[in-house]
């Protein structure tokens, strides 16, 4: 497997991870009660784009950067969304949140219901645990592009569970933990990254 392909498909296996049991599934889930489901789906992946280009930047920025302090800073994204993600994975469960409009998609433009799904996917995404683990991806495989690109499939994919099933998604897997796993999978990354510091010291 070339590493173009190891770091999309890395990539892909643990943002997917991530986000399924993530605010980015339930939101995008809402938004599809409000609006029609291919405006949302337009909205959240532009969202998706800007972000990934935000934190492959970043990401890619880092690899300027001296290798020790590279991957100090790698293992500190990954150890931060470490902490997120086992926070939230072993928080008390949250109030059921099934009371969410029904009645299905309102009479709104697309463009305006696409600017509002772009709006809150935009922000609801800003520094959460799959954008620290794209830039820490792009800066760990040194593929920017490959590192995009699978982080952009994933976040759109758990868009697009969330548009096609709906709460059947949530019913039937244990979001808790999916993030538990994530959690444990950061925290590894987050140990390899410690140890290649100390090594390139």
């Amino acid at each position: 497997m070339s590493a173009a392909l190891l770091a999309l498909a890395s990539t892909f296996a643990l943002i997917l991870v991530v986000e399924l049991p993530d605010k980015t599934l339930i939101a995008t889930l809402v938004l599809t009660t409000r609006f029609k489901a291919s405006a949302v789906l337009t909205g959240v992946a532009v969202a998706f784009a800007v972000q990934c280009v935000i934190a492959v930047a970043f990401g890619h920025a880092l690899t300027l950067l001296p290798a020790g302090l590279v991957t100090g800073i790698v293992a500190a994204l990954f150890g931060i969304g470490a902490v997120l993600l086992l926070r939230e994975g072993f928080a008390k469960e949250p109030e059921s949140g099934e009371d969410a409009v029904r009645s299905g998609p309102g009479p709104v433009s697309f463009i305006r219901s696409a600017v509002t799904s772009f709006g809150v996917l935009f922000a609801a995404e800003w520094g959460d645990a799959s954008q620290l683990a794209t830039a820490g991806l792009t800066a760990r495989y040194g593929q920017p592009f490959a590192v995009g690109i699978g982080a952009f499939l994933a976040l759109v994919s758990v868009a697009g569970i969330a548009v096609l099933i709906g709460h059947k998604v949530r019913s039937r897997i244990r979001p808790k933990l999916l993030q538990r796993i994530a959690g444990f999978v950061f925290a590894a990354f987050t140990v390899v990254a410690l140890w290649q510091t100390f090594v390139n010291l």
